[in-house]
């Protein structure tokens, strides 16, 4: 697992996979703003190794600064369910 905050729950390989997209495309969308992680941290008014971790798909970061950091350079997200649902909301149901 990425280095920084623990997370404790084992996380799957799809999230892992979705939490490093979301870094990625924050990271592209930055880029293509011209703008570097130091700007970025004072816009979004948190520490440069925030945006560091959230670009490099850290699971521990808070959703509030990867969701923030995507906000600020106009990159949507949009959540839905699985198609075929999910363990978790199988469980949550029962």
């Amino acid at each position: 697992m990425a280095q920084g905050k623990r997370v404790s729950v084992d996380i799957s390989g799809e999230a892992l996979a979705a939490i490093r997209a979301l870094g990625a495309a924050a990271r592209q969308a930055r880029l293509a703003a011209g703008e570097g992680q130091s700007a970025a941290a004072a816009r979004l008014g948190v520490h440069v190794q925030t945006i560091g971790r959230v670009e490099a798909g850290e699971p521990g970061v808070a959703i509030g600064h990867v969701l923030g950091l995507l906000a600020l350079y106009g990159v949507e997200v949009t959540c839905r369910p699985n198609a075929g649902g999910s363990p978790a909301a199988a469980n949550a149901a029962s």
